[in-house]
């Protein structure tokens, strides 16, 4: 196994007293803690020049070295079925199902979604290099519903834009805990990485800007169900905003409730609906995918059927 690269750290007076795993899962966001973790584990991480446990807490003027290493992986084709809502030659709109990851990442390179895609031979742009091809946007593993999928560098340079002008349609079908009172609302609140829960999301002072619409479709005795559309597409940001009004999503293993009624495997989250001009048709184009059966098994309780 060859050597990636050597990240040095010193750690200064706001990270005293930080887990070690914590502070480098800050800095290398693009690893998950558990990753981070497993490197600690394999005495590829040294703090003074001596390894060092997963919980050591930083002092200040710390010198940390960590190395990643180059792992030699292969993505490789899996026979997933998908559920394709439509397709042609530049899009692919997939109906993702809960429980499935969107992209390989360090520590999980298989059962996701572009498996399924380089399975089944599908063109797919490269933009996002050979672990996320033809991967536009993202939706967490724990939510269903609809994504775009670009089949070509072309198409997905339009449908990127379009996100980073906020012109893409995202509505989302959610049930969250308790009564929310008002018919709508917009939160518009930042959100970033949270200050110590180093795997979750937060409304922070100085996050990315993140707003949401929501409406309320039905109320029942102790739950709401809405719908919600993203002006932005921060990470988990309906997740983190609903929770911050006092409304958490019913199912939600980070930011709901410890002690859930139901017996879930995520949160009850669906990606009801996506627009968008096609890159190359130039007409706007929007999709609709129903409630998989488990969020729909829900709501027929709550209503009594």
């Amino acid at each position: 196994m060859k050597l990636k690269n050597v990240n040095c750290f010193i750690v200064e007076n706001e990270n005293v007293d930080k887990r070690v795993d914590a502070f480098l899962a800050d800095q290398l966001k693009e690893y998950s803690r558990s990753y981070i973790k497993k490197l600690i584990k394999s005495k590829y991480v040294k703090v003074n020049n001596q390894f060092v446990k997963a919980s050591y807490l930083l002092t200040q003027g710390d010198k940390i070295e960590i190395i990643i290493p180059d792992e030699k992986i292969n993505i490789n084709p899996e026979n997933i079925s998908l559920d394709i809502i439509y397709e042609d030659d530049d899009v692919i709109i997939i109906n993702k199902p809960q429980g499935m990851v969107v992209h390989p990442a360090p520590g999980n390179y298989s059962g996701t979604l572009v498996n399924a895609l380089l399975y089944h031979k599908k063109p797919l742009s490269s933009i996002n290099g050979e672990f996320r091809p033809g991967i536009v946007h993202r939706i967490d593993k724990d939510t269903s519903g609809l994504l775009i999928i670009a089949k070509n560098d072309f198409a997905h340079r339009k449908l990127a834009q379009q996100l980073q002008e906020h012109t893409i349609t995202r509505r989302y079908i959610a049930l969250t805990e308790k009564i929310i009172k008002k018919n709508k609302g917009t939160i518009n609140l930042p959100i970033g990485r949270h200050p110590v829960h180093r795997k979750k999301m937060a409304v922070v002072k100085n996050g990315k800007p993140a707003i949401t619409h929501f409406y309320v479709i039905d109320r029942f005795e102790n739950n709401t169900l809405i719908e919600a559309d993203l002006e932005t597409g921060r990470t988990h940001q309906i997740r983190v905003h609903m929770d911050y009004i006092g409304h958490p999503l019913v199912g939600d293993p980070v930011y709901g409730y410890k002690k859930q009624i139901f017996s879930l495997q995520g949160q009850l989250l669906h990606a009801k609906k996506i627009g968008f001009i096609h890159p190359t048709k130039k007409i706007y184009m929007e999709f609709e995918a129903k409630l998989p059966e488990h969020f729909q098994k829900i709501l027929d309780i709550l209503r009594g059927k």
